[in-house]
């Protein structure tokens, strides 16, 4: 799957998110997300499109944020067991979620042994 992909319809239609309402001083913000599933609920969806696409099984999500078009779920996966299990090797992955839980895309952002500290 390519990581530009999108769907055609996307601009045929108009969304919530891109509506703006007065703030009171004359000026406009944009309206906040608001999906129809809950944050468990988008999680899961991610998770599942995301263990389905790869065949490898999603370990646990550690990120969920709204970018202003779409929901962005980052997942870590287990890519390569191996002995010890400190050496296993993982993978982060970005999936892209519509409001309604269906997926627009997903990339692998990061490789690394699981006994690797993260930096930063």
């Amino acid at each position: 799957m390519a990581e530009d992909e999108t769907t055609s319809d996307d601009d045929e239609t108009t969304s919530d998110h891109d509506e703006t309402t007065s703030d009171g001083d004359g000026g406009s913000k944009e309206r906040e997300a608001s999906p129809s599933l809950s944050a468990k609920e988008m999680t899961q969806a991610a998770m599942e499109a995301l263990g389905d696409l790869t065949g490898q099984e999603p370990e646990s999500a550690t990120g969920l944020q709204w970018d202003g078009e779409s929901w962005l779920v980052t997942i870590d996966v287990l890519e390569l067991a191996r002995v010890p299990d400190t050496t296993d090797l993982l993978g982060t992955y970005v999936v892209q979620l519509d409001d309604d839980g269906n997926l627009r895309g997903y990339k692998r952002t990061r490789r690394f042994q699981r006994s690797q500290a993260e930096e930063g």
